[in-house]
């Protein structure tokens, strides 16, 4: 099998199948050492991760060098960094701490069980749109918790300005069982035939697009189950479809590392990272973690369009060429042309994935309506309802 082509290769891969997917390629580029003396603002380096105390990391007087410092850490290194102490204040975790408890509390007396993404639904405790949620309820705390310094300098880092910041609050009790190993959005959440339709370079883009971040709002000794890293592993360019592979998957559950975290430490780490949430072994810890995902300020269209309108435009054409012998092809391309494609983003509270990562994007629903030749008024309310789902 070939290898995966290296960073700055002129001859990539315009596609990629399981068929690259090749163990002893993707060991080559994760069994490495992870260099301390070319990360000179890091503490330290723990099981392959780069460690990095706040207070020096904030008070480096070159901004600019610290930043190319953690994209190269994000990127070329480990994938993975760790901040002690990123949030110094505990009264300010304790607060939110506070607030995700009471966010919790409100789910579970509405009888809301909220799903996730890797793990059996009702393992874990699960809050969506945290951010939006937290700031509805507690805006002071909100704004004293999102005032943070660390958080903002490696999504400025690694996003560059006007990113977005989103969170989704996790609370893995004890006896709660791992996720399994994955990669992250965008393509981490597609099933391996979307994500290979996707050219090569597409996998190479997906990274750039989000920064994953976890605050812990608990200390997690590793009994608790703070995230499973596989350093190195984003630098793989069939990672995408490779970490469904079964001999992925036994890689990944030998070889990954698992660093303890105190409250108040953050870890950041490459999307394209392999990774999963740990076992929960403990009898008496809830281990809650604020997931961030931070995401670039590109990943939007031009334009506004309401493709709800256009679609409910287009629909009386479909069924009619369809009734007149189109191919699957023809119909396919105007589908494309006029809806959504794209299930995100959406209120995975009122729109949660049902089968596999991702909820039916409108244009799924589109192509079901064509193929069971629904009337236009039937699609017009399901495409209604289905907006209804996906606002917060």
């Amino acid at each position: 099998m070939s290898s995966p082509s290296p960073h700055g290769s002129p001859h990539r891969r315009t596609w990629l199948t399981e068929r690259d997917c090749d163990l002893d390629a993707f060991r080559a580029l994760v069994e490495r050492t992870t260099d301390l003396a070319g990360h000179p603002h890091a503490s330290a380096v723990e099981q392959g991760v780069l460690v990095y105390d706040r207070e020096r990391l904030v008070a480096a007087g070159d901004r600019a060098a610290v930043q190319a410092e953690l994209v190269h850490a994000l990127d070329e290194g480990p994938g993975v960094v760790v901040v002690r102490g990123a949030f110094p204040d505990p009264a300010v975790v304790d607060r939110t701490t506070a607030v995700f408890d009471a966010l919790i509390a409100g789910q579970r007396a509405a009888g809301n069980t909220a799903g996730d993404h890797f793990a059996r639904p009702g393992s874990n405790d699960r809050v969506w749109n945290a951010l939006e949620k937290a700031a509805r309820y507690d805006p002071e705390s909100f704004a004293d918790y999102y005032a943070n310094d660390v958080l903002a300098l490696v999504s400025r880092a690694w996003l560059g300005p006007g990113y977005q910041v989103t969170s989704q609050v996790n609370v893995v009790n004890p006896g709660g069982a791992a996720q399994t190993v994955h990669r992250d959005y965008h393509l981490g959440f597609l099933t391996g035939e979307a994500a290979a339709a996707y050219p090569a370079h597409v996998h190479r883009l997906s990274p750039v697009l989000t920064l994953q971040g976890a605050v812990a709002h608990c200390d997690m000794p590793v009994e608790s189950g703070p995230t499973l890293f596989l350093p190195h592993s984003q630098r793989y360019e069939p990672g995408y479809l490779a970490w469904r592979l079964p001999a992925f998957q036994a890689y990944f559950a030998e070889h990954h590392v698992q660093l303890p975290l105190a409250k108040g430490d953050a870890v950041f780490f490459n999307p394209a990272l392999f990774h999963a949430a740990g076992a929960n072994r403990s009898s008496d810890i809830r281990r809650m973690a604020n997931l961030l995902q931070v995401s670039s300020a590109f990943g939007r269209a031009m334009e506004t369009v309401n493709r709800e309108a256009v679609v409910n435009a287009v629909f009386p054409v479909l069924l009619k060429r369809k009734a007149e012998g189109v191919g699957e092809d023809w119909l396919e391309r105007v589908v494309a042309a006029s809806a959504e494609g794209y299930p995100f983003p959406t209120d995975l509270d009122s729109d949660p994935p049902v089968e596999g990562l991702a909820p039916p994007s409108q244009a799924d629903l589109v192509r079901r309506a064509v193929r069971e030749e629904w009337t236009p008024g039937a699609l017009r309310d399901e495409l209604r309802t289905a907006a209804e789902r996906r606002s917060s």
